[in-house]
C-alpha cells in the first residue's frame, strides 16, 4: 500500500478516539460507472466480471476497518443510476456523511452529467457533507475519452478531491475508501467540515507523490 493515513497528536490523545465511529458513505453517478463493482472490489477484494447487471433502488454493504487505534464502520450505500430511482436515493441524501460520485472515463456522457449529480447534492444533501469525484475504469487506457486533466478541472472548480480509481485491478479502491474514513474522523474530531476536506485531499496528494517517487526508484538509466 503506497500510502499512510497520519492522526494528529490531539487526535491521538482523545481517549474517545478509541472507540468505534461509524459513517454513512453513499455511491453516486450515472448507472454503469462501476459503483457496484467499485464497492465489492472494496467490500470483498474480487472484481465482478460479465455481463452487467444495474442496481435496483438501493444496495447497502457494511465494512469496518481499522485507522491506527479507531474502528471505523462504514455503512455503504450502492445507489441505482437511473433516473426512475432518483426519488427514492434522495431520500437517504440527507443522511449520508460522505458521498463517492463516480464517473467512468470512457463514457463522456457520465463525466458531462457530473455537475447535475452535484446540483442534486448540493439540492438534497447536507451543507457540510465532504464530497469525492472518482474517475473509474481508468485500466481502460484505449477506450478512454476522459483525460486525467478534465477530471482534476472540474473537482477543483466544485472544489472537491479527485481520485482515479480501476474497480477491475483494484487501484486505489481502498485509499478512496480508507481516505473518506480518515476525513470523516478528522471531521467527527474538530467539527471542521472544510479542514476534514482538505485533510482528504492531503491523503490522496500524498498518495500520489509517494507512488510517483516509488516509481522513479525503479526507473532506468
Amino acid at each position: 500500500m503506497s500510502y499512510q493515513l497520519k492522526q494528529t497528536d490531539s487526535t491521538l490523545n482523545n481517549n474517545s478516539y478509541s472507540m468505534q465511529s461509524t459513517f454513512k458513505v453513499m455511491l453516486l453517478g450515472d448507472s454503469g460507472v462501476g459503483k457496484t463493482c467499485l464497492l465489492v472490489r472494496f467490500k470483498d477484494d474480487t472484481f465482478l466480471c460479465g455481463s452487467f447487471i444495474a442496481t435496483v433502488g438501493i444496495d447497502f454493504r457494511n465494512k469496518t476497518i481499522q485507522i491506527k487505534d479507531k474502528q471505523v464502520k462504514l455503512q455503504i450505500y450502492d445507489t441505482a443510476g437511473q433516473e426512475r430511482f432518483r426519488s427514492v436515493t434522495h431520500s437517504y441524501y440527507r443522511d449520508a456523511n460522505a458521498l463517492l460520485l463516480l464517473y467512468d472515463v470512457t463514457s463522456i456522457i457520465s463525466f458531462n452529467n457530473v455537475r447535475a449529480w452535484l446540483s442534486e447534492i448540493k439540492e438534497f444533501a447536507q451543507d457540510d457533507v465532504i464530497i469525492c469525484l472518482i474517475a473509474n475504469k481508468v485500466d481502460k487506457i484505449p477506450e478512454r475519452v476522459v483525460t486525467k486533466e478534465a477530471g482534476q478541472k472540474l473537482a477543483t472548480e466544485y472544489d472537491v478531491t479527485y481520485i482515479e480509481t480501476s474497480a477491475k485491478t483494484g487501484m486505489n479502491v481502498e485509499l478512496a475508501f480508507s481516505a473518506t474514513a480518515q476525513c470523516l474522523l478528522e471531521k467527527e474530531l474538530t467539527q471542521n467540515s472544510k479542514l476534514a476536506s482538505k485533510t482528504l485531499m492531503n491523503l490522496v496528494q500524498l498518495n500520489n507523490q509517494t507512488h510517483k517517487s516509488s516509481c522513479c526508484l525503479f526507473s532506468s538509466s
